[in-house]
């Protein structure tokens, strides 16, 4: 099915016992999955298995229970990986079988989630939506709604700024309007080049993962400062990125996997979440205190107004930092 389709019907408030949502927007598998779920019961009747958390077993336990709260029991998963034909054959008809239990399919990724299909047919009362590629005034509509929904005060002209900032990611830029939207104030694109940080010529996650293993970032520097940068404001992004890298460092030392969405709070495609894994453990907790330090030390300094040239004085700092 379309999406289209899916949301004249939904408008209706036609309901179905399994939902299978994939394609090629993570933004849209993600927030179908999620206002379903919401529409359908209320938080205490979402069971919620996430990536590595999902097996077959405990997904039929799951279906198997009665609310307790309601008459609907909700098992919401998230997965990056194609289920097994038999096995969802199975939790499909289960759900189909017990009028009180539904189960919604939310799949990430490059998996062969297409040969799903067929397990989701009008005889299990099932559905499949298959998400594309957005047309540019689609998104842009969707971060307009999203924006009036924060309460941001934000022109047409500067959404576009952040959409297209984020190469016309949909899922950054709106993570980005939930960031701006605690500023409570006018967001302009001075604020976004400020708060945000954009995908333009240098990767932000590759400059960040060279400057922690100590390589040559002189020119990657170069580029972010002459995009506009400031100094101050990439201090602060280094500094979250390797707090990030130490919440994941000791998300595995506590529980020796790693969930995705419980660590960031949103969705992160699999391989920049264990490219980051596998750099966050290449550090001691000491090294994390370590790096926090010099970094506050460096924001401080950048801020007392001293200094001659804070862009000399940076990328100088920048390079002890590494040592």
């Amino acid at each position: 099915m379309y999406k289209n389709e899916f949301d004249k019907e939904f408008k209706k408030g036609l309901t179905y016992d399994s939902y299978f949502f994939y394609g090629a927007e993570n933004y849209l598998i993600e927030n179908y999955g999620d206002k379903v779920a919401r529409t359908l019961a209320n938080g205490e009747d979402i069971s919620k298995l996430y990536f590595d958390d999902f097996n077959i077993e405990s997904t039929i336990d799951l279906l198997s229970q009665s609310s307790l709260f309601s008459t609907t029991n909700i098992v919401l998963v998230k997965i990056n990986k194609k289920v097994p034909k038999k096995e969802l054959d199975k939790l499909v008809e289960m759900a189909f079988k017990n009028g009180d239990s539904k189960i919604i399919f939310c799949c990430f990724g490059d998996g062969d989630f297409k040969s799903m299909e067929g397990s989701f047919t009008k005889k299990t009362n099932s559905v499949f939506v298959r998400f594309y590629p957005l047309e540019e005034h689609e998104a842009k509509q969707i971060l307009s709604e999203k924006s009036k929904e924060l309460g941001l005060e934000i022109a047409q002209h500067d959404l576009e700024f952040l959409y297209t900032m984020h190469q016309k990611d949909l899922g950054l830029a709106i993570c980005d309007l939930s960031k701006l939207a605690i500023l409570d104030e006018p967001i302009t694109s001075k604020t976004i080049n400020l708060q945000c940080f954009g995908l333009g010529n240098v990767n932000i996650d590759e400059f960040m993962e060279k400057l922690l293993l100590g390589k040559n970032v002189n020119k990657d520097i170069y580029d972010l400062l002459e995009e506009g940068v400031d100094e101050n404001a990439l201090v602060y992004r280094i500094s979250s990125f390797v707090n990030q890298l130490f919440m994941i460092n000791s998300y595995l030392k506590i529980y020796g996997s790693l969930n995705i969405l419980d660590i960031w709070g949103y969705q992160l495609p699999q391989k920049i979440a264990n490219k980051q894994a596998a750099l966050a453990i290449r550090f001691q907790q000491n090294d994390f205190l370590q790096m926090l330090s010099f970094l506050q030390e460096l924001e401080l300094e950048l801020k007392s107004g001293k200094l001659i040239s804070i862009n000399s004085y940076f990328q100088a700092r920048l390079r002890i930092f590494q040592k």
